[in-house]
């Protein structure tokens, strides 16, 4: 693949082994734009990586990547971003949970000047379908809070499916390193810089295969952080940049101790 594409999709994935084939098809057909996606794991072994290179034999939009910051969601969306080629990335799941017909849509989005753009299951037309009890309601709350009180462009701040204008990524840092609160803390950055979050509503669906690896008691401080942030003065990229490079230095340090 020679050309620019214009959308990367990011898929973050831990030993999804055949079940990662249906949902690059599915990705496949659906994204019409021209595109990379980059299967993003931790560790050569992952049993996703031999049936994702064998799908990347017939579509060459398909790569996978070793994921060298560290292991878990967090670092793999990290760096899945910065290795993006296109000027929007779109983070989806490899479960199914997403609408993959929706990625163009969300791309378009950024395209047209916003620096977040949410699939939505909160918004009218928006529906989720599954999951933990006590996790669909803490993040509507939080989608909903976040709506009304911070003017969070969004009523689905929690939700990962979303696209990413990548230079505005890329200048404000991202700071996560456990879960998947980087769709949180994105929104909140952009709307501490008064930049234009947007949503359209989706469908998400339960994980059909597999136990979601969501754990709401160790992620939960690290999604409370994120959504205070979103309250608060508008920032500068400079002050948001900084605050992202004193966390790189103190995880360095941290790592030096231990």
């Amino acid at each position: 693949m020679t050309s620019i594409p214009r959308v990367t999709v990011v898929i973050p994935v831990y030993n999804e082994g055949e079940a990662i084939v249906r949902c690059l098809d599915r990705i496949g057909r659906e994204v019409l734009l021209p595109a990379e996606i980059l299967v993003v794991h931790d560790m050569p072994e992952d049993t996703t990586v031999p049936y994702a290179q064998e799908v990347s034999r017939t579509d060459p939009r398909v790569r996978t990547v070793l994921n060298t910051y560290g292991r878990g969601p967090a670092n793999a969306i990290r760096f899945g971003i910065d290795q993006a080629r296109a000027p929007v990335a779109v983070v989806t799941m490899a479960d199914g949970s997403d609408d993959p017909r929706q990625i163009d849509e969300l791309a378009r989005l950024v395209d047209r000047g916003v620096a977040v753009a949410a699939a939505s299951r909160y918004m009218p037309g928006g529906q989720q379908v599954g999951g933990p009890r006590f996790k669909r309601m803490m993040s509507r709350w939080a989608g909903r809070t976040l709506h009304w009180f911070a003017r969070v462009g969004t009523r689905d701040a929690t939700n990962s499916f979303k696209a990413y204008d990548t230079e505005f990524v890329r200048q404000v840092g991202i700071e996560s390193r456990t879960g998947f609160e980087i769709g949180l803390e994105l929104s909140a950055k952009a709307n501490r810089l008064r930049l234009p979050v947007a949503e359209i509503p989706t469908i998400w669906l339960d994980r059909q295969l597999g136990e979601s690896r969501f754990d709401v008691g160790r992620f939960l401080p690290s999604y409370l952080r994120w959504y205070f942030f979103a309250f608060g003065r508008k920032l500068t990229y400079s002050q948001l940049a900084a605050r992202a490079a004193d966390e790189t230095i103190l995880e360095k340090e941290n790592s030096t101790r231990g």
